[in-house]
């Protein structure tokens, strides 16, 4: 792979300072990391306020007990001490970060923000935004069953930057959207189009409908909406998609899918009684989601990705978390015994991921055997242990959607907390929030005009035909070098090449579809994360 240096000599003595570019809670811990060739110790730094240039808090700069590649001297900076609200700067030697705000609603905009994103992403005639409805005639044909003709797969989410839908991820975002509602709903009842129905709610019902479409008989589940070719035929709006009469719905089956389909059902069965008092529709959700669990012991441990994206490799924890959901829809006790089978066959799994969800099981099912809070914890300390060994606190290594990884140990954190009363990660989770908003190494905020500095070149044909404008976008973020390598990619923006590394790489660029790819599966858990930490009430 070819990298490019930037342009221009760089000023061995310029001093980069990283912060979280939307800001703080009052009580929150504050830092920043502050990185350069040369010495820094013993400079003193300044916050400034942005209104009358006050200092507020200054302290001075001690031992460098970090590198960063090319940049020996890494240092960490505590300004926790400042609580009072207000828009701030750091000025060190004259040189001045992105401003930043204290507030305690200081993230409320982030979660309105990540919401319209699925909007952008909704296929089919579902009342999208940014294009217009596309894909009425999925699916074209379900190869295997030929005879039924067309079968109805209209709707959901576009996965990505693409026009493929999957089960998968699909699954995945809408259980997380209907959990954020359940774990609390005071903070996600929250409804900007004032239609008496939270936001939420209505976005996770287009997620819905699909996965009820793609259960169209028996034990048949379609698990994808059109293959590869979706990617050989141009940038181009879903409505113009030329391949529109031509998108195949691709079965497959496995417990993992099984358990997953469960509890998503399981749980909007739940949310749709109480919530809105829809007796039938909340019954058909649930008759479905016990009728496909009940094969189970039928179907395969795991699915084969008809194309090879999204391939489990474990359905433990998928399982367990769709015997843990029926159990709470019914009372029914032979599912909490399989659930609690299940979760400790899948133990903890030091991950966060569409495919790794283990905490979600274990986290429900805790509440009724209160020692599977340990398999969370366990998962915490081995991102704590990561996180201390960078100047920047990544408590994920990085990977193919590293910013998804981050934001589940935020997550993981939040459902230890609440399970517990234990703060003991709280800084834990900070760090990885304020990684996401512009604490890394390429200063910048990986949500689209979120902070100072954020993706302007999106792997996104939506956002391409609006001149980049994706509301909610959330990048993909650094990946290793190692992984880059093993792709071919045309890249034409190289802004942030000063700070990539011959191991760690990102790339602001619309056809670096590893680092630049905004998905479904990353909002939804950014949606959780961002959402509890608001001051919505």
């Amino acid at each position: 792979m070819i990298t490019f240096s930037s342009c221009g000599a760089e000023d061995p003595g310029r001093i980069y300072i990283r912060c979280n570019q939307v800001g703080f809670l009052p009580n929150d811990v504050k830092t920043a990391v502050v990185f350069s060739r040369l010495p820094i110790k013993e400079k003193q730094f300044l916050i400034k306020s942005n209104y009358n240039n006050e200092v507020l808090f200054k302290d001075i700069i001690w031992d460098s007990l970090y590198t960063y590649d090319k940049f020996e001297y890494c240092y960490k900076i505590d300004f926790s001490e400042l609580n009072q609200p207000g828009s701030y700067r750091i000025e060190i030697d004259g040189q001045v970060s992105h401003s930043f705000n204290i507030s305690a609603n200081v993230f409320n905009h982030i979660v309105d923000s990540l919401m319209l994103f699925f909007k952008v992403q909704r296929c089919g005639p579902t009342d999208p935004l940014l294009h217009k409805v596309c894909h009425l005639y999925d699916a074209s044909k379900v190869p295997g069953k030929e005879e039924l003709g067309v079968v109805d797969l209209t709707g959901g989410w576009h996965d990505a930057g693409d026009y493929i839908k999957f089960f998968s991820t699909t699954a995945f975002a809408t259980y997380m959207l209907l959990f954020s509602y359940d774990f609390n709903r005071e903070k996600f009842d929250f409804d900007n189009d004032f239609n008496s129905v939270p936001d939420i709610l209505e976005e996770a019902r287009v997620g819905l409908d699909w996965m009820l479409r793609c259960n169209f008989e028996g034990i048949n589940l379609v698990t994808q909406v059109q293959d590869l070719r979706d990617h050989e035929v141009g940038w181009r709006l879903p409505e113009k998609d030329k391949l529109m009469f031509d998108r195949p719905g691709l079965m497959s089956i496995g417990k993992n899918q099984i358990g997953m389909f469960a509890a998503v059902m399981a749980l909007a069965s739940r949310i749709w009684k109480e919530r809105f008092f829809d007796n039938e529709f909340s019954k058909k959700l649930l008759k479905a989601a016990e009728n496909l669990y009940s094969f189970r012991n039928q179907a395969p441990d795991i699915d084969k990705a008809p194309t090879g994206f999204y391939q489990d490799q474990s359905f433990f924890g998928k399982i367990a978390l769709g015997a843990i959901e029926l159990y709470n829809s019914t009372g029914n006790l032979e599912y909490l015994r399989d659930a609690i089978t299940y979760g400790d066959s899948a133990k903890a799994d030091y991950w966060w991921s569409w495919g790794n969800i283990n905490s979600l099981a274990h986290y429900r099912i805790s509440k009724y055997q209160p020692r599977f809070i340990e398999y969370i914890k366990m998962n915490l300390s081995g991102f704590q242990l990561a996180s201390s060994k960078s100047v920047f606190s990544e408590g994920a290594a990085f990977t193919w959607g590293t910013t998804n990884a981050i934001l589940g140990v935020a997550l993981q954190t939040i459902l230890y907390e609440k399970l517990t009363g234990d703060y003991s990660y709280d800084s834990l989770k900070t760090f990885q929030r304020d990684y996401i908003l512009g604490r890394n190494p390429w200063g910048i905020s990986f949500i689209y005009n979120i902070g100072e500095v954020y993706p302007k070149y999106f792997h996104h044909q939506i956002a391409f035909f609006h001149n980049g404008y994706l509301p909610g976008g959330l990048a993909a973020g650094p990946a290793p070098a190692s992984l880059l390598d093993d792709f071919e990619i045309e890249r034409e923006n190289f802004t942030y090449n000063l700070f990539n590394t011959d191991s760690t790489m990102y790339f602001d660029d619309r056809n670096d579809y590893i680092t630049n790819e905004p998905t479904i599966v990353a909002n939804s858990t950014a949606v959780f994360v961002f959402g509890n930490y608001s001051g919505k009430r």
